[in-house]
């Protein structure tokens, strides 16, 4: 079995290649998905509004947009959020790993933070996605992210170029869907 951590930062196509990836057989373990999942858990809600004060729940959940705004304004509080969910998200990962019987599997982890918080040797390969600022940015503002909380993400994640140089692989996706497809191909195949 080979694990790959697939990452690289907002709006540059990390779920696009996902998909690709999982079209041609592996398995795909989105941590967003996790972190979704885990703003509905009890102790990780009460976690939360200890750190965040009340005003971040609403009933009896995480109020996302507000404490999305909180962390990427302040990088310190972003570390605090990330200190309370990513122990249980690699929890979660590990557990779904565990479960795959397949010894010939490939499974890639969609994460966005690996080299931010040092999890690269999690991984037995890492595959950055990447595109154009202005790009990511463009499709930010596609899915209803202001051009300044656009920035302001993109700002808070460790330059493309260094997750780049740091990664077996990478995936330009500044192009069509057939380029980056055809790129995938081959990393899968190398995989």
């Amino acid at each position: 079995m080979i694990v790959g951590g697939l990452t690289g930062n907002y709006g540059m196509g990390k779920s696009t290649v996902a998909r690709l990836f999982k079209e041609l057989g592996a398995i795909i373990i989105d941590t967003d998905d996790i972190v979704r999942e885990l703003l509905k858990d009890p102790a990780v809600i009460y976690e939360i509004k200890k750190a965040f004060g009340e005003d971040i729940v609403e009933g009896d959940e995480i109020n996302k947009r507000m404490l999305a705004e909180i962390v990427f304004e302040h990088p310190h509080l972003r570390i605090s959020l990330e200190n309370i969910l990513h122990p249980r998200v690699f929890k979660k990962v590990d557990e779904e790993i565990a479960k795959i019987t397949d010894s010939a599997a490939i499974v890639i982890v969609e994460a966005p933070v690996i080299f931010e918080r040092g999890y690269q040797n999690r991984f037995d390969k890492i595959i950055t996605v990447y595109t154009s600022e202005e790009i990511a940015i463009n499709r930010l503002k596609e899915k209803g992210i202001s051009e300044d909380d656009a920035r302001k993400r993109l700002k808070s994640q460790f330059p493309i170029e260094m997750k780049i140089s740091k990664s077996d692989f990478a995936i330009d996706n500044s192009k069509d869907l057939e380029d980056t497809r055809r790129q995938v191909e081959e990393i899968y195949s190398r995989l």
